[in-house]
């Protein structure tokens, strides 16, 4: 009779160490670790134009924006999660630590085959809990399409999808038109 192999576990000390010197990014649910594929071209464009935008408009505020390297810290059932958001805005000073994130205010994730059930399902469900969120953003790339959440109506999904529409972030007073959010991408 054959018996299956548990994975191991992994430590919280001992990932964070890993991750430290570790050319791929990997993510962290409740001590097992799963690294993370390469990003597409479309993928890198969405995300870095809507980072630009952000960090531009957040220049001489109090938030800041960060991109896929750093990580966000949350728990889930009891259990901690690493993941590393496609863009990331924090403005809580207890946010602190250098390598990872507690207390973000808008997460948004560019969506791809691979990533979406995940993203509309286990990190929606994870995000939501966070007491510091107030808006979650997904990011098509294959489709001119972003679904906002906001914790202010009670997390219920607003498409925005033509390309006159804009994306709109309440809690950072930010817009940002859909063309320019999908500036460069080639359909």
């Amino acid at each position: 009779m054959e018996t299956a192999s548990r994975p191991l576990s992994v430590t919280v000390e001992d990932y964070l160490k890993a991750e430290q010197h570790s050319d791929i990014r990997h993510e962290y649910r409740a001590g097992s670790v799963y690294a993370m594929a390469g990003a597409s071209d479309r993928h890198n464009l969405i995300s870095g134009n809507i980072y630009a935008a952000l960090h531009s408009h957040l220049r001489a505020k109090t938030c800041r924006v960060f991109m896929s390297d750093v990580k966000l810290r949350a728990q889930a059932s009891g259990e901690n999660i690493f993941y590393y958001p496609d863009v990331m805005i924090v403005s809580d000073s207890r946010d602190s630590d250098r390598f990872f994130k507690r207390f973000p205010k808008v997460l948004i994730e560019v969506l791809s085959e691979t990533t979406e059930r995940t993203d509309r399902g286990e990190k929606f469900l994870t995000y939501t809990q966070l007491d510091s969120l107030e808006e979650y953003a997904l990011v098509g790339q294959d489709r001119m399409e972003i679904t906002v959440f906001r914790r202010a109506n009670g997390w219920r999904a607003e498409l925005i999808a033509r390309p006159e529409d804009v994306l709109h972030l309440g809690s950072l007073e930010f817009s940002l038109a859909m063309p320019a959010v999908y500036e460069g991408v080639e359909w």
